[in-house]
């Protein structure tokens, strides 16, 4: 299953598609990622929102 996690990283909001047995492990993965972030929340991918505003990976773009 696919989450969205939001999250807060130096004063900016970004957000991220990832893959997780549920919405715990997903959050999880960007705090090991992301140690500073803050996760504002983490729910199921929603195909046509997502679509309107895309992600990216956590490695790609993610500014620190």
């Amino acid at each position: 299953m696919q989450f969205a996690v939001g999250f807060k990283l130096n004063g900016k909001g970004d957000h991220v598609v990832l893959d997780g047995q549920d919405a715990l492990a997903a959050a999880l993965k960007v705090k090991a990622e992301l140690p500073e972030a803050v996760i504002m929340y983490v729910r199921p991918q929603n195909r046509r929102g997502d679509a309107r505003h895309p992600s990216h990976g956590l490695a790609d773009d993610v500014v620190r």
